[in-house]
């Protein structure tokens, strides 16, 4: 009887959702965020850096080959999780400093050792979280929080609470939010946080298409200038097809080898930019007077960026339609050439043909002229010594009798002889026809 089998990834799957939950923060707390790019070859040395901080605190360290990973250490409540091109790292501090933003919680971590992580550091920000005080402004948040920068906020969760930042890199290298607490439990504050470190991560990975797509911009340009150039030369007929199919294919691989260089980053880049959307609506936003929410900030400053990468790919790959079309163009016209090229010299192959038939048969007929001459002038010596001998024969008239009979056999021989040489053509003919 047959017993229901289990697909062999059914629980690692369905566990998948529950896999990485974000931390529970309790008013007051401080939380720190750092993301690196990191190579797959420098996998082992991340694991391995994680194992020394876990051994120092006696922690049960990550497996090899884990790709998330949560345990306190000393103070800090560590999260770890790694992705497909980047490593997150998660501290929380329970607490509020001697002031905002000054005792961070990466301050709690052994030193030296955030500086070892493996990769290169992409983002790096810290969060303040605490209780909701009517009494300050935004201007005072401005000036005591952000050093007077401008100020993106707005309410979360539905007004469950309020988040300011200024997008801005400090003077120690790390950006900043300030989160006040209104309502929202402890696994909501945590799910806030996270959402406001990943949508400054996911800003600056989407980002990382707008340089390649600026220092493609020129070498574009100047193809798209190059290739209209040659589509102007193609509309006329010329003799220059052969160097244009050339250029055209030297422009072909120079735009192929561009979009295999940036198709992966741009395509990141629209991934990124789906997931900023993405965690911008779960915060949920509601307008502060007079501050701009996230989601406005994001539609003013990143989406033109993230315009101008997509425009940068589909030129890219509209330069590349564009050659294929104009080659294939160019090269129906160097075919037709050809075929007219090929038509003349069979042409006058045929011609040639025609005129050595005739030269064949003339010296045909010369031949047997000429053999026929030869067997009558031996039969004259041969009725001449027939008639020396005592036979009663005139040479003269047997002579002249044996001329045509000769010319008729010599003809005869000829047509055989060419009849059984053009025989096997004519029959390979007669099968490529069936």
């Amino acid at each position: 009887m047959a017993r229901l089998v289990d697909h062999p990834e059914r629980f690692q799957l369905a566990n998948e959702v529950h896999a990485r939950p974000p931390a529970e923060l309790k008013v007051p707390a401080r939380a720190s965020y750092v993301a690196v790019l990191i190579d797959h070859s420098q996998r082992d040395a991340e694991h391995a850096h994680l194992v020394a901080l876990c051994e120092r605190y006696n922690v049960v360290p990550p497996t090899p080959g884990a790709t998330h990973f949560s345990a306190r250490i000393g103070q800090v409540q560590l999260k770890w999780e790694r992705h497909s091109e980047f490593s997150s790292y998660y501290f929380f501090v329970e607490g509020e400093g001697s002031k905002p933003f000054a005792d961070t919680a990466v301050t709690f971590l052994p030193d030296g050792w955030l500086d070892d992580i493996s990769g290169l550091r992409i983002v790096a920000a810290h969060a303040v979280v605490g209780a909701r005080d009517e009494r300050l402004t935004p201007a005072e948040i401005r000036e005591a929080c952000f050093a007077g920068n401008l100020l993106v906020g707005a309410e979360i969760g539905e007004g469950a609470g309020a988040a300011y930042t200024d997008f801005r890199i400090h003077g120690d290298g790390y950006s900043r939010f300030l989160v006040f607490n209104a309502g929202m439990s402890a696994s909501q504050t945590g799910r806030m946080v996270q959402r406001l470190f990943e949508i400054e991560a996911y800003r600056m990975l989407a980002l990382l298409a707008l340089p390649v797509a600026q220092r493609q911009s020129p070498q574009v340009q100047a193809i798209e200038r190059s290739l209209a150039e040659v589509t102007e030369a193609v509309s006329v007929e010329s003799r220059r097809d052969e160097e244009l199919l050339n250029e055209l294919s030297r422009f072909a691989a120079e735009v192929e080898r561009a979009l295999s260089a940036t198709q992966f980053r741009f395509s990141a880049s629209r991934a990124y930019y789906e997931l900023v959307r993405s965690r911008i609506d779960e915060l949920r936003e509601r307008r502060l007077s007079g501050i701009q929410t996230i989601n406005e900030f994001m539609s003013r400053r990143l989406t033109p960026a993230m315009a101008t990468c997509a425009t940068m790919s589909q030129r890219l790959r509209d330069l590349s339609e564009r050659i294929a079309h104009t080659s294939g163009l160019l090269s129906t016209r160097v075919d037709i050439a050809r075929e007219k090229q090929n038509q003349a010299l069979l042409a006058s192959m045929d011609r040639r043909a025609r005129l050595q038939l005739r030269l064949q048969q003339t010296v045909e007929g010369l031949s047997v002229a000429a053999i026929s001459y030869y067997i009558v002038a031996l039969l004259s010596l041969l009725f001449g010594a027939l008639e020396a001998a005592g036979v009663r024969i005139n040479t003269e008239i047997a002579t002249g009798i044996s001329i045509p009979v000769v010319l008729l056999l010599a003809g005869l021989a000829m047509h055989t002889i060419r009849r059984r040489i053009m025989r096997p053509d004519a029959e390979a003919a007669k099968h490529s026809a069936k």
